[in-house]
């Protein structure tokens, strides 16, 4: 059974489409959808199901994936990390939406989402109106990773239609917004002192915003 291909505007999302791509999230679906950076592979971060299968496609215990949630902004942040530094938030605010990544200390709600224990957790607010509108039609975040490796840039497919030739067979859903990037989001490590480091050198240029 391979993936359903569905192709959405990348500036003006049709809400028929949103919905049917929600729908999918909510019966415990896997999608490969677009952002700012690269294609994505996410699920609703509370189907644990589909968590287990984004897993086995990544082929890494559940223990040792990297979290990162995609938000809509940054209003309900506080439910899945720790209260945020002054200065960290601010930079936060700048930057986002954006290609970035911010490393957080999560929340005691992390774990029980995912059902692994978890200190940290990464929260990106894309700047790309497909997976904000996904999103904010769900009503809470979508758990998401890269389809490679994220060492492996050279290797980041960026036309749909060869993402969904390669992992239709996997996933349920695979959205078509047009050409992706190759070049994944900056990750950034904030820390509790609110000191930040750059851990992943992506796109964007995070000196900007400090």
């Amino acid at each position: 059974m391979m993936a359903e291909l569905i192709s959405i505007h990348p500036q003006n999302p049709e809400p028929q489409k949103i919905r049917r791509v929600v729908e999918c999230l909510r019966e415990g679906g896997v999608i490969i959808y677009p952002t700012d950076t690269v294609y994505g592979i996410g699920c609703d971060l509370y189907s644990a199901k589909a968590i287990e299968r984004i897993c086995r496609i990544k082929g890494v215990k559940p223990n040792k994936m990297h979290l990162s949630f995609i938000c809509y902004d940054l209003s309900d942040i506080s439910n899945y990390a720790r209260q945020i530094p002054n200065a960290v938030f601010r930079v936060m605010k700048k930057a986002l939406p954006g290609p970035f990544t911010f490393i957080l200390e999560s929340s005691s709600e992390v774990p029980k989402i995912v059902g692994q224990k978890k200190n940290q957790v990464g929260i990106r607010v894309p700047d790309h109106n497909v997976p904000r509108a996904i999103v904010k039609e769900l009503g809470n975040p979508i758990l998401t990773t890269s389809i490679k490796d994220e060492d492996e840039i050279v290797q980041y497919m960026t036309d749909p239609s060869l993402i969904n030739d390669k992992y239709g067979h996997v996933v349920d859903m695979v959205i078509d917004s047009g050409y992706g990037g190759n070049v994944p989001s900056t990750v950034v490590l904030c820390e509790q002192d609110g000191t930040m480091e750059v851990v992943r050198e992506g796109l964007g240029d995070f000196e900007l915003y400090l």
